[in-house]
């Protein structure tokens, strides 16, 4: 299926309302973990004030079906920044027709034109239509040593 990206310009108003439109559907979906309306108020603002954050949303036609907000930080190990795909959502209508591949394929190409050494996402591990996406575009968990076992995401909440 053809889909059309865009860089979004959180200052456009219609680009905003899609972009929170599909968040919380992502939300609003078992692997998205809740409902987001608390901060459906402020996070474009927020978006906009970070100069490292940058979304893309997918359109089929005119209407917006999918997203994908990353955040830029940087590698100690590379001396150069990378790509975290925060939030990667596709309408529920239009998975499985490589709408996630074509907003990662333009991630990566954006994360290239910002001298970039790699992405990093999560995913859940009972997740497997995604899984499967992210292997097929070369994501793997991530390992130093197989002795030392393979990383794992931890938060602590503030």
């Amino acid at each position: 299926m053809f889909v059309d990206t865009r860089l979004v310009d959180y200052r456009d108003p219609e680009q905003a309302r899609a972009l929170l439109r599909l968040l919380r559907e992502y939300a609003l979906d078992p692997m998205g973990g809740g409902a987001p309306e608390p901060v459906q108020a402020t996070l474009i603002n927020e978006l906009a004030k970070r100069p490292h954050a940058f979304s893309i949303l997918a359109y089929r036609g005119s209407r917006a079906v999918g997203l994908a907000n990353c955040l830029e930080g940087f590698s100690t190990f590379a001396a150069r920044p990378l790509i975290n795909v925060h939030d990667l959502v596709v309408q529920r209508d239009y998975r499985g027709m490589g709408v996630g591949r074509t907003l990662l394929n333009q991630v990566a190409a954006e994360a290239r034109s910002r001298g970039c050494c790699k992405l990093t996402l999560e995913v859940l591990s009972g997740n497997q239509p995604a899984r499967r996406l992210y292997e097929g575009l070369g994501f793997h968990r991530y390992q130093l040593d197989p002795a030392a076992g393979c990383a794992e995401f931890w938060e602590k909440p503030l």
